[in-house]
């Protein structure tokens, strides 16, 4: 299952496209005019033969063909590494450009009593 996302193939995906898109176009077209709301006959007489031909006329066989394990290797390690030390450098930058506002920033005496 080359083309397999969440364990189902674009045949499913396609159905669900089809069956959604005619049902906006049935929601649109339900607020026409009589001779225009006959069209949803149509779109949902076409979204069912496309559906029953996707169910019928499967590409694919029902049991995947076995696959060998594959070694799972990391080949962006040595990027990684630097992207994490670079984000560590510029946080810490932060941190330090941050506390200085934080820590000296004045203080004004209050007045003791309001004229």
């Amino acid at each position: 299952m080359a083309g397999a996302v969440l364990g189902v193939g674009t045949g499913v995906f396609l159905i669900a496209l089809s069956w959604i898109v005619t049902l906006v176009l049935s929601l649109l077209l339900s607020r026409a005019s009589a001779p225009t709301k006959l069209l949803i006959f149509p779109i949902v007489f076409l979204a069912s033969t496309i559906t029953l031909i996707l169910v019928l006329f499967p590409r694919a066989p029902e049991v995947p063909s076995p696959v060998k394990e594959m070694q799972v290797v990391d080949t962006f390690f040595i990027g990684r590494y630097v992207l994490l030390s670079l984000v560590s450098v510029v946080f810490l930058a932060a941190l330090f450009a941050l506390l200085p506002f934080h820590l000296l920033e004045p203080m004004y005496a209050k007045p003791v009593r309001a004229h």
